[in-house]
């Protein structure tokens, strides 16, 4: 087979790993903003602890130190009873006082929790903790938002994954396929190698580190397209599906690059054995 044929079909095999890889980055691409999508929600989740009308300063300083130190708590707000009416008065546009004589509100802290801490059993936990002090009257949250956010995140998450492992899947026979189209011009030297005594590696290692670096160079085509595709899109229609950090980049890099790297691994290997393990008859019907 002439070299050109030979270049043909190491650029077809480079495209199809792109585009490939380029589909798997798109999914990176979701989680990643996804994830970033659930922190920004989990810190605006806030915690309400009321207190009693009766709670003395030293209640009250003792609750504030335990808030501030808890490894929940990522900012907390003292909201005294006459900030609480002042509050009221100005969204509400009423004073309860001048019909009740007095301030119903009372003293209260507002909790910014970490995101981690924004689940179901972690916050019943918390409640737990809250409401042993006899000084607390209750504990406030929005239930429900906790609840569904937690439960589609994780149903989400499933999707991708499950559609990522499909695409994978999918990926590896079409790949697989590809490459035996390289290896199947080399059919006979394979053999001949075999038959002179090489070991099964010496024979694959040369073509699986070939494929091995089109599927790094791949990898470096698919994310060149991803960021372009970010930036268009940023650029023009002012979308950020994810933040560019250095941690992002390094994820989605080393995604790309660990997958293009297994996916021509594998794909190589198992294109290789089937001719390793054909007889010198058999070359000559396939």
């Amino acid at each position: 087979m002439s070299r050109h044929r030979f270049h043909n079909m190491y650029l077809t095999t480079t495209v199809s790993v792109t585009l490939v890889l380029f589909l798997l980055g798109i999914e990176c691409v979701l989680l990643l903003g996804a994830g970033e999508l659930v922190q920004r929600i989990r810190e605006n989740v806030d915690l309400t602890v009321v207190l009693r009308s009766d709670a003395d300063s030293t209640a009250n300083n003792r609750l504030q130190r335990m808030l501030q130190v808890a490894p929940y708590s990522r900012e907390v707000e003292y909201i005294s009873a006459q900030q609480a009416l002042d509050d009221h008065i100005s969204q509400m546009g009423e004073d309860p006082t001048q019909y009740l004589g007095y301030n119903p509100l009372t003293d209260s802290y507002v909790v910014k929790l970490n995101a981690e801490y924004v689940q179901p059993d972690s916050i019943k936990a918390i409640l737990h903790s809250l409401n042993s002090f006899d000084f607390v009257s209750q504990v406030i949250y929005p239930e429900d938002v906790v609840s569904v956010l937690d439960s589609n995140v994780n149903q989400y998450s499933a999707i991708i994954l499950a559609i990522a492992a499909i695409l994978l899947f999918v990926a590896i026979s079409l790949i697989t396929n590809t490459i035996r189209l390289q290896v199947y011009s080399r059919r006979f030297l394979i053999n001949t190698m075999k038959l002179v005594g090489a070991k099964s590696w010496t024979i694959k290692g040369p073509i699986v580190r070939r494929n091995i670096l089109i599927g790094i160079i791949a990898a470096v085509l698919a994310l060149a397209l991803i960021v372009a595709m970010l930036y268009y899109a940023q650029r023009n229609y002012m979308l950020q599906i994810v933040t560019p950090t250095w941690q992002n980049v390094a994820i989605l890099s080393g995604t790309l690059i660990t997958a293009g790297i297994l996916i021509t691994l594998v794909s190589s290997i198992i294109a290789t054995n089937r001719y390793i393990r054909m007889t010198t008859n058999d070359l000559y019907y396939v």
